[in-house]
């Protein structure tokens, strides 16, 4: 498991959030076709083939994520963590949607309820 010093890691998110943004996005999108598509009310957003289209586009997304050696913890909300150390212990470094830059971490024992601004 790869580990990320804080710096890398604030970087990491920076660079990401262009793909976090677009996988909100797409999120949304996928969900109003799917519903559509099982007998909701039709969207002006396409059919089965843009359902399809949307689904390949959020897999790259989530793989462009998770090759970076982040962990996807969540898509709603759209949850990512950073594997780090903070003072000799074991943390994640945490990204929640709606967050502009990193600025969490919880133990790793402790899950998400554990989640502290970083020092």
């Amino acid at each position: 498991m790869q580990l990320f010093s804080l710096d890398e890691a604030v970087t990491e998110v920076r660079r990401l959030l262009p793909v976090l943004d677009e996988i909100v996005a797409l999120r949304a999108q996928a969900a109003e076709l799917a519903a559509a598509a099982s007998g909701g009310p039709p969207t002006a957003l396409g059919g089965l083939a843009e359902l399809k289209a949307a689904q390949a586009r959020l897999d790259e997304l989530l793989a462009q994520v998770q090759d970076t050696g982040a962990q996807l913890k969540g898509l709603a909300p759209l949850l990512v963590d950073f594997p780090s150390e903070l003072d000799g212990t074991d943390v994640l470094l945490c990204w929640l949607e709606g967050d502009r830059a990193l600025g969490w971490y919880h133990r790793v024992d402790l899950g998400f309820a554990g989640r502290r601004p970083l020092p």
